[in-house]
């Protein structure tokens, strides 16, 4: 196996181990936009997405438990607020996954060379829903 030097490997677990309740938190409230969402193709682009939340946290954990030896302790995290319209809750849902993509890039840049596929596809796909909420945002306004 190769090993290779973490700049700071226990930043680098605390925020996968912060990823993993991200990715949970983001498919909640993506459950609430799908029941909001106006149309069927709305909601089905939405849930896309959502679905790709769940894959993500399901690569954070095999990663954690990786690099630990442990599965992670997932804390349930209260529900945040739910915004007042669907729109508001486009544009939360846009800033959230360019967010998750800066942390995600911090992430790439100090982890292991083993993982780093599986973060740059958790990347793109966070730039790829961030682009399909900004043609929501849009299409709503």
């Amino acid at each position: 196996m190769y090993y290779y030097y973490y700049r700071n490997k226990e930043a680098v677990i605390g925020m996968i181990r912060e990823s993993i309740a991200g990715e949970r938190n983001d498919e909640l409230f993506y459950d609430y936009l799908i029941k909001a969402a106006p149309t069927e193709q709305e909601k089905e682009v939405i849930r896309r997405i959502r679905d790709d939340e769940r894959k993500h946290r399901r690569m954070f954990k095999t990663i954690y438990t990786q690099l630990t030896g442990q599965l992670p302790v997932e804390k349930q995290e209260p529900a945040e607020a739910l915004p007042a319209t669907y729109l508001e809750g486009l544009e939360k849902a846009l800033l959230g996954e360019l967010r998750a993509f800066e942390r995600y890039r911090t992430i790439y840049l100090q982890i292991g060379p083993e993982y780093r596929d599986w973060i740059f596809e958790i990347m793109t796909d966070e730039i790829k829903h961030a682009g399909y909420f900004n043609w929501l945002y849009t299409k709503n306004k």
